[in-house]
């Protein structure tokens, strides 16, 4: 994969495709996280004489809502940079090349949403000639839409000559293969979440790789229901089961420890107003759901953290986002945010978790994807890595 340390910026049109995909409450920014990760490769690409066109997508627009335009995005990057961030009048076309052209070596033009043409998410060709009309080199810092093959992440990266990863891209890949290159072990995984069908890719690559693997969240269930402990109501699909069998097999021929709770806390309904009840084991009763690993579950995967040399966590213990059933996700985040290993966490709700405890900035690598860090995790190719790397020019 080329990096920036590949390519000859100054003076050129760098088309950039960032991740502004950032939550808005009336058309205001409620979390400019995003926008503060594409810093290091804006301010290095502005400081080394690159005329900067910024890409990124919104929501999933129908049409052209005004509500999902970028503007309160290019707003917030002009007063994050203190410069002007010109926002374009569209994504491509006479009018967007027209600004394009007339940069000067640091100016910013943000495209319009990427997804304002339907082209995007089919990687249409036209679509990938139009924004390659508006770069010399292309580069892509986005890493949270990699694991997608549309015209401004895959098709563009084969029209530009120059091409390759920002900064922000280039880390994650770099810390998220490191995990299975040449880890420092123990390697302990925490994985959590909603269903074992999501996450079986990983599940099944940490029992290759991983010391140990520690399972939390409704995804616990569907391996307790097989191992034949009653579920009560907590969610357990049926999809889930024959996955599940077969990861437990596996984790029997497996080295890697597969480690699932041994005590939990139960909700009548899910609910913050539910009635609570501690369970000492994992037989949920009818008429109860588990929403969140029990203390002794929680101490052990504690335990289990503190003398890891890598962690990775991704998904929660339980229903964080309810104060009852949050204590399982906090003892394991600041498990993890007081771990001497080396730490990544994958994005999504485990990111929320650890900023809704105060801990965003405690660990060493808090992933920018969802998907993408999954897939990659996985071990599957992102289009919008290959790309990077593939070399020639399509016609």
């Amino acid at each position: 994969m080329k990096t920036l340390d590949d390519v000859d910026v100054e003076d050129k049109r760098v088309l950039l495709r960032v991740d502004f995909n950032v939550p808005l409450d009336d058309g205001h920014i409620t979390d400019d996280t995003r926008i503060r990760a594409a810093l290091p490769t804006i301010e290095e690409l502005r400081g080394r004489g690159a005329k900067l066109v910024l890409a990124s997508h919104l929501g999933r627009p129908k049409d052209r809502e005004p509500e999902l335009s970028l503007r309160p995005a290019a707003q917030r990057l002009g007063e994050l940079i203190q410069a002007p961030v010109q926002l374009a009048p569209g994504v491509v076309g006479d009018e967007v090349r027209a600004e394009a052209d007339a940069l000067r070596p640091g100016d910013v033009l943000m495209l319009e949403n990427v997804r304002y043409e339907p082209g995007e998410t089919k990687d249409d060709p036209g679509l990938a000639h139009g924004l390659a009309d508006l770069a010399d080199v292309y580069v892509n810092d986005a890493f949270g839409t990699a694991h997608r093959a549309h015209a401004s992440t895959e098709g563009v990266a084969h029209l530009v000559a120059q091409h390759a990863a920002g900064r922000l891209l280039e880390r994650e890949v770099d810390t998220l293969e490191g995990l299975f290159k040449s880890p420092r072990r123990p390697l302990v995984a925490v994985l959590g979440g909603a269903k074992v069908t999501d996450k079986i890719g990983v599940i099944d690559r940490f029992l290759e790789v991983a010391d140990a693997l520690l399972i939390g969240g409704a995804m616990a269930f569907p391996f307790l229901s097989v191992q034949g402990h009653t579920v009560g109501d907590s969610k357990c699909s049926a999809d889930d089961l024959e996955p599940a069998q077969r990861a437990l097999a596996a984790a029997e021929r497996a080295r890697c420890r597969f480690e699932l709770p041994v005590d939990l806390v139960l909700g009548d309904r899910f609910d913050a107003g539910a009635e609570v009840r501690p369970l000492d084991g994992v037989d949920v009763p009818a008429g109860w759901m588990g929403l969140d690993i029990g203390p002794a579950t929680a101490s052990a995967y504690g335990q289990e953290l503190a003398a890891a040399g890598t962690v990775f966590w991704n998904g929660p213990m339980g229903a964080f986002e309810l104060e009852p059933f949050a204590a399982g996700t906090r003892s394991v985040a600041e498990a993890v945010a007081a771990s001497p290993a080396l730490t990544v966490v994958g994005g999504g709700d485990s990111a929320a978790a650890l900023a809704r405890f105060g801990l965003a900035d405690a660990v060493d690598h808090l992933s920018t994807g969802g998907g993408a860090t999954l897939e990659l995790v996985e071990g599957r190719t992102l289009p919008g890595v290959q790309a990077l790397a593939a070399a020639g020019i399509a016609p």
